[in-house]
């Protein structure tokens, strides 16, 4: 039997496409984190302030809202081998969170405790205390993603294949980054532009710092989401725009009164 030789390039590349198989869900894209870390950035406490001038002088809750993401390609062992599930929770139809709970893997939601007891604890190194800080902005972006909240049967809507404005594509990136990126603004006009809508009223009704609601609304808006067409493109975004918008403002303002109340004094 004839065996050709493989190149390690090769083998790197099918074991890093494989890595990305595995995985369930990536998170909103950069835009879509970027967008909700420029609205909490104008809701933050002068404590939480004092925070991201101590672990990340002269950067924005919107530029280390996506390093997590970024860090899926750090060779580290913890990136490689612990991270990958703290993006996402699982909730089957008809059950929820309080009833299945986390896998033994831990998920978005245990992730978020234990990056919280990290940040506050003085005998955590600066590294670890900055990694914390930027996964729980990570965090509470993606648990406002209606489809980190998976079904546990379709990898988050990655295995629902579709396309989108006729490219190839799934139901998972469409919310991730297809509606965001088709509207054509950068992440500090889109901020600005809900920023501009939202009432007194509604950012006080959404200052809710509980994990529990977040992953019950994103459990509610998951199913009428989900489509079965072949291809999707204007209609569906007509559809869902203002879901997606206001799943963007919620994360922006959840994330300021999560890290309000974690750093409370």
């Amino acid at each position: 039997m004839q065996i050709r030789s493989i190149s390690f390039g090769a083998v790197i590349t099918f074991l890093l496409m494989s890595l990305v198989a595995a995985n369930p869900a990536w998170a909103w894209g950069k835009n879509g984190h970027r967008i909700a870390g420029e609205i909490a950035s104008q809701h933050i406490s002068p404590q939480v302030k004092a925070i991201m001038a101590e672990l990340f002088p002269n950067r924005t809750l919107a530029e280390i809202s996506t390093l997590a993401d970024f860090n899926r390609s750090n060779p580290a062992e913890f990136w490689q081998k612990q991270a990958g599930p703290y993006h996402y929770v699982t909730v089957p139809d008809g059950t929820t969170y309080v009833d299945v709970g986390a896998p033994k893997q831990g998920d978005a939601y245990t992730g978020l405790q234990m990056f919280s007891e990290w940040v506050k604890d003085p005998k955590r190194s600066v590294a670890e205390r900055q990694t914390a800080l930027h996964f729980i902005v990570h965090i509470v972006g993606d648990l406002h993603q209606p489809l980190h909240v998976g079904n546990g049967k379709d990898r988050g809507g990655n295995d629902v294949k579709l396309d989108f404005f006729w490219e190839s594509s799934n139901l998972h990136r469409i919310w991730d980054s297809g509606i965001i990126d088709q509207q054509k603004l950068s992440y500090t006009e889109y901020s600005d532009w809900l920023t501009r809508k939202m009432t007194s009223q509604q950012i006080a009704q959404w200052m809710e710092p509980d994990p529990m609601v977040w992953i019950q609304e994103s459990y509610d808006i998951r199913n009428g989401i989900y489509t079965n067409n072949e291809s999707e493109n204007y209609n569906y975004v007509y559809a869902h725009i203002d879901a997606l918008n206001r799943r963007l403002s919620q994360a922006g303002i959840r994330t300021a009164a999560y890290l309000n109340q974690l750093f409370v004094q």
